[in-house]
């Protein structure tokens, strides 16, 4: 992936031409992975035969791909500026812990009334906050690399502690509260916690280790101009691997219910957008530079499908309705969250370019 372009770039030339094709990728994994599911026979038994954490090897492979080479850019020793500002640290932790999961519950009660397993499915991706592809999305858009990795790190440590009280709280205590249908939803710290360090420890780790090991024994910049350039495309080929093979696995419910999958997306195209756009707006509202404000917004927007899934299959079963809503999470926001790379780029220069940010002046 590329680095930072220049601000007085065309849009379209501030991403690499591998980048600037993403959506058309994105599409054609998504078709290869529906088109491989349903022709292969026996393909999804053999895709998911061996799981880690639940999770089918294949697509944990592919999820540790996509996150090692962006946690390897992280410039690991400017990681201070981003824990003393304040204001970020806590409107994250604001949109990602209160407003984002309150959204998600009220979008699927509104829209999703008659339908239990669906709407208890999306709560769940609600209060899964995002700690992969987020950091795919970040990047692309030119956001703050080492905003996002402590992001990241943060909505870790708040997922293995608030994960299941939340989820005690939004399918049992507040239905109950509101008169409405209650579940109950059994997971536990450890089994949260392990998702965490499975998919977000491995790839930290590993691009801590690469940056220190690299720099120390080459120097910053061939590590910065030799080595990333190298490793930076195979997080775009780990994303659309990884799309490849959920939806290979997944083919046979999205397309056996295209209603459902409809009335699914709904909510969650609301969910995305509003979470989005209220974040942006928030972080310009709060001084935040184009960089930093960027990470808020797609930190705040994006969900931890992975984690969403395992729950999901775990509680109710391979084939529940929770598990299609689980999987068509992803089937919405990668497309939804590709488009708003570019949404954000274009909007740089009009909320941003020459006005003076609180993050810009205390630099």
């Amino acid at each position: 992936m590329s680095t930072t372009p220049a601000l007085d770039a065309p849009v379209a030339a501030r991403l690499s031409t591998l980048d600037r094709l993403l959506p058309v990728w994105i599409l054609a994994a998504m078709v290869l992975g529906l088109v491989a599911g349903r022709l292969v026979p026996g393909l999804g038994g053999a895709l998911d035969a061996i799981a880690i954490d639940g999770i089918s090897l294949p697509i944990a492979l592919g999820l540790l791909i996509m996150m090692y080479p962006v946690l390897a850019k992280v410039r690991y020793d400017r990681l201070d500026t981003v824990t003393a500002d304040r204001p970020l640290l806590v409107g994250s932790l604001v949109l990602n812990w209160v407003l984002g999961p309150a959204l998600m519950f009220a979008l699927a009660w509104l829209m999703l009334p008659d339908l239990p397993e669906y709407r208890t499915g999306l709560i769940i991706v609600g209060l899964a906050r995002c700690i992969a592809m987020v950091i795919i999305w970040n990047d692309l858009a030119c956001g703050d690399r080492e905003a996002a990795a402590v992001l990241v790190a943060l909505n870790s440590v708040f997922q293995v502690i608030a994960f299941a009280g939340l989820g005690w709280f939004y399918l049992d205590v507040l239905p109950g509260w509101l008169g409405l249908p209650q579940t109950a939803l059994d997971v536990s710290a450890w089994q949260i916690a392990k998702s965490v360090l499975i998919f977000l420890g491995i790839p930290l780790l590993a691009g801590y280790l690469s940056r220190r090991l690299g720099e120390r024994a080459k120097g910053r910049e061939w590590y910065e101009s030799r080595f990333l350039p190298k490793v930076g495309p195979f997080a775009l080929y780990g994303l659309l691997f990884t799309i490849v093979i959920l939806f290979a696995l997944q083919g046979d419910a999205i397309i056996g219910r295209p209603l459902d999958v409809a009335r699914i997306a709904l909510p969650l195209l609301a969910y995305f957008t509003i979470m989005w756009f209220g974040s942006l707006v928030l972080g310009r509202a709060i001084g935040l530079g184009y960089e930093r404000a960027t990470t808020l917004a797609f930190t705040a927007a994006g969900n931890n499908f992975e984690l969403a899934i395992a729950v999901a299959i775990a509680t109710f079963g391979v084939t529940s309705g929770q598990a299609l809503a689980g999987v068509v999470g992803p089937l919405i926001e990668v497309p939804v969250l590709v488009a708003l790379v570019y949404v954000s780029l274009a909007v740089r220069r009009r909320w941003w370019d020459g006005v003076p940010t609180r993050s810009a002046q205390e630099s």
